[in-house]
C-alpha cells in the first residue's frame, strides 16, 4: 500500500470516527484517563455505543488504551486518553490532510497531577 493509499484510509478512518455522534463529546471528556463506563456517564451515553465509538476513535489514532484498572466492582477494566489536543483538516488538495496537535507524555503526567 503506497503512503498516499495509507493517509487516505487514515484520512476516511479519522473523518468518520469525528463524524459520528458523540465522538467529540467523549474526545473533550478523554483529556484525563477514563473507563468506557465512566464516559459512558459523563458524555450521556449508553455504554455500549459508548463502546462502538471508542472502538472506532482508537482505530483512526485519536484515542489509546492508556492501561487497566480496578473498577468500582473490583473487575479490571480499559482505560483511555485522547492522543492529540486539536486537529486541523485541509480539504484543499485532492484528498484531506491533517494536521494534528499529539499530547506529549509530559502535558499528560501534569494533567493527571492535577487531577489528583
Amino acid at each position: 500500500m503506497s503512503r498516499s493509499e495509507r493517509n487516505d484510509v487514515t484520512s476516511a478512518a479519522v473523518l468518520s470516527a469525528l463524524g459520528n455522534k458523540y465522538s467529540a463529546k467523549i474526545l473533550c471528556e478523554a483529556g484525563t484517563p477514563k473507563s468506557a463506563q465512566t464516559l459512558s456517564e459523563n458524555v450521556g451515553i449508553p455504554i455500549a455505543t459508548c463502546y462502538r465509538r471508542i472502538e472506532e476513535l482508537v482505530d483512526a489514532g485519536l484515542l489509546t488504551c492508556e492501561g487497566r484498572q480496578l473498577s468500582e466492582e473490583g473487575r479490571r477494566t480499559n482505560i483511555y486518553r485522547r492522543t492529540l489536543d486539536e486537529i486541523e483538516v485541509d480539504f484543499s488538495g485532492d484528498a484531506p490532510d491533517f494536521s494534528r496537535k499529539r499530547r506529549t507524555e509530559a502535558k499528560n503526567r501534569l494533567q493527571d497531577q492535577l487531577e489528583e
